[in-house]
C-alpha cells in the first residue's frame, strides 16, 4: 500500500532528531485521528457492519473495545498515583489488544507470551514517539501504511525495535523516492545508524553525482565524524578538491561548536582527527593550496613546506597524502593498448613521447599505462598531457610519478580528473618521462577498435605528432595504452 500523508512531492528535511514542534504537530493529528475511532462503551453487532477480518481489526485499532493492554507512549514528567494516572504532557495513553501484536511482532509476543513476559496491565514507552507508535499499530491492525516526511524517521526507529520489517521496508522506500541532493547526507546518518544498507548506498551515490550540493546543504555540518570520513574515502566524489577542503573547514567549526570548543585552528584540527588526512592536496593545484589550505592554520608548517615542494620539485618528495584521482564517472573502466609487440631499451632526455589520436563518440580519458624500466624496478617522474591539437589547447594534465617492477608490463598514470574527448576532435597524448631506459611497443596499429557487450564501439585512430616527439609514432614507441570510460 503507498505511503499516505506525505504526498509524492513532500521533501524530507527534518534533522536526525525530529523537532519539537513537527512531533507536537504529527502527535496531535494522530491523536486527533486516534481519537475519531476511540469508542469507550461496547457497541452490540459491531462486527455485522464490517465485511473483511481487515475491517473488523482495523475498527479495533487505538480502540478500547476489548483493549487488554495499554501504552504511554512519549517522553513526559514522571507520572504520580500509579497505573491509573494520566499521563503526562508529551505523552498518549493509547488501547491495544495483546493477540493482535503479538501476532505481527516477535517482539510483541515475547513481551506477552515469553519465558520473562510482563502481566502488567500499562506499559510505559519513553523512548517511543506516540505518532510513531500509531503508525505502528495501525500497520499491525490493517497493513495500512501512514507516514510523513515529519514522521517518516521517527516511525522507522519504532519499525526496527518491535521487528515489523515490512513497515521498515516502506519507511525505506518512502525515504529513497525522497532523497536529493539537499537531504543525502542527513539520511545518509540515519541510515548508517540504523544499519540500513541499501539506504544508505543510494545516498552515496547521489552524493557523488551531485557532491557540490550535498556538501552545501545544512544537513552536511550536522554529521558525524565516522560519517564524514566514509565519504572523503571515496573515489567517486565530483568535486574539485579545494572545495571539498572548505566544505570539510566548514564542518569542523560546526564540530567545535557542538563540542564547545574554541573555534581555533588547534581545535579544528582536533576534531578533524584522521579525517584531516583523507582530504588528497596532492589533486589541487598549487595556487589552490596556496590560496586555501597553506592558509589555513589547520596544517602544521612542515606539512604545508612538504606539500609546496610536492608541487614545485622534481623528483617529488613523499607526502601522507592520498593522490589517487576521485572519479566520478558510471560504468566500467575501459583501456585499448595500440601495441602488439614490447622490445627493449626507449631512452629519454626530457623530450615528450607524443602520439595524436581521434575517436568516434565521446569519452572521458583518465589516464595512460606506461612502459617501465627494462633494469629491473625503478621508479620514473613523470608528466602527462592531453591536449587540443588544432587550438593547442592543454585540457588536462598531471606531474607524478610511478613505480615499475622491471617487467614489460604497463604502469597505470592517472589524470587528476577525467578528461572529456569529444569524437572527430584531433588530441595529442604527452608523456614526459624522467628515468632509465625502458621498454617500447613496436607493431603499432593505427586504428584500434574496443569492443563492449553493452555499450557501441569505441574506435581510436591513431597519428603521428609533428616535431620533435622523442621518436614515438604509430608503428613504435611510448603511450601503449590508453584508460578511459564511455
Amino acid at each position: 500500500m503507498a505511503a499516505a500523508g506525505g504526498g509524492s512531492g513532500a521533501p524530507v528535511e527534518t534533522p536526525a532528531a525530529v523537532t519539537a514542534a513537527a512531533t507536537a504537530a504529527a502527535a496531535a493529528t494522530a491523536a486527533a485521528e486516534a481519537g475519531a475511532v476511540l469508542q469507550r462503551e461496547p457497541l452490540y453487532n459491531w462486527q455485522a457492519t464490517k465485511g473483511s477480518l481487515r475491517e473488523r481489526f482495523a475498527f479495533l485499532f487505538s480502540n478500547e473495545l476489548l483493549s487488554d493492554v495499554h501504552f504511554v507512549v512519549g517522553k513526559g514528567s514522571p507520572r504520580g498515583g500509579g497505573g491509573g494516572a494520566p499521563p503526562g504532557p508529551g505523552q498518549q495513553r493509547i488501547p491495544a489488544h495483546r493477540f493482535v501484536l503479538a501476532a505481527g511482532s516477535a517482539v510483541f509476543d515475547a513481551m506477552f507470551n515469553g519465558g520473562m513476559a510482563t502481566t502488567s496491565a500499562e506499559i510505559e514507552l519513553p523512548d517511543v514517539e506516540p505518532a510513531a507508535f500509531l503508525a505502528l499499530l495501525r500497520f499491525l491492525y490493517s497493513d495500512e501504511v501512514q507516514i510523513g516526511p515529519e514522521t517518516v524517521m521517527t516511525t522507522l526507529y519504532t519499525a526496527k525495535k518491535y521487528a515489523v520489517p515490512a513497515l521498515e521496508a516502506h519507511c525505506v522506500d518512502f525515504l529513497t523516492k525522497h532523497l536529493r541532493a539537499d537531504n543525502a547526507f542527513m539520511l545518509l546518518t540515519q541510515a548508517r545508524l540504523f544499519d540500513e544498507p541499501q539506504l544508505a548506498s543510494l545516498c552515496l551515490d547521489t552524493i557523488d553525482k551531485s557532491t557540490m550540493d550535498a556538501i552545501s546543504a545544512e544537513g552536511f555540518t550536522d554529521i558525524d565524524i565516522d560519517t564524514l570520513c566514509a565519504v572523503l574515502e571515496r573515489d567517486t566524489l565530483s568535486i574539485r578538491e579545494s572545495r571539498l577542503f572548505g566544505a570539510v573547514v566548514r564542518w569542523a567549526e560546526a564540530e567545535c561548536q557542538r563540542q564547545q570548543l574554541p573555534v581555533t585552528f588547534g581545535n579544528k584540527q582536533k576534531v578533524l582527527g584522521r579525517a584531516l588526512s583523507l582530504i588528497r592536496f596532492p589533486l589541487m593545484t598549487i595556487e589552490e593550496f596556496a590560496a586555501g589550505p597553506a592558509q589555513s592554520g589547520i596544517l602544521s608548517d612542515r606539512e604545508v613546506v612538504n606539500l609546496f615542494l610536492h608541487f614545485t620539485v622534481n623528483p617529488k618528495p613523499k607526502v601522507d597524502y592520498i593522490d589517487r584521482p576521485r572519479c566520478c564517472l558510471r560504468g566500467k573502466e575501459c583501456s585499448i593498448n595500440r601495441f602488439q609487440q614490447v622490445e627493449s631499451r626507449w631512452g629519454y632526455s626530457g623530450t615528450s613521447d607524443r602520439i595524436r589520436f581521434t575517436v568516434n563518440r565521446r569519452i572521458s580519458i583518465v589516464g595512460f599505462g606506461l612502459y617501465g624500466s627494462i633494469h629491473g624496478p625503478t621508479d620514473y617522474q613523470v608528466n602527462i598531457q592531453i591536449i587540443d591539437y588544432e587550438k593547442n589547447q592543454t585540457l588536462g594534465q598531471n606531474d607524478t610519478g610511478f613505480s615499475c617492477d622491471g617487467t614489460a608490463s604497463t604502469f597505470r598514470v592517472m589524470f587528476k580528473e577525467p578528461i572529456e574527448i569529444l569524437p572527430t576532435v584531433c588530441y595529442t597524448a604527452c608523456a614526459t618521462l624522467k628515468g632509465p631506459d625502458s621498454h617500447y611497443g613496436t607493431k603499432g596499429l593505427k586504428k584500434v577498435i574496443h569492443e563492449s557487450p553493452t555499450a557501441s564501439k569505441t574506435c581510436f585512430v591513431f597519428y603521428s605528432s609533428p616535431g620533435n616527439n622523442n621518436g614515438t609514432s604509430i608503428e613504435d614507441g611510448q603511450i601503449p595504452e590508453i584508460i578511459f570510460y564511455t
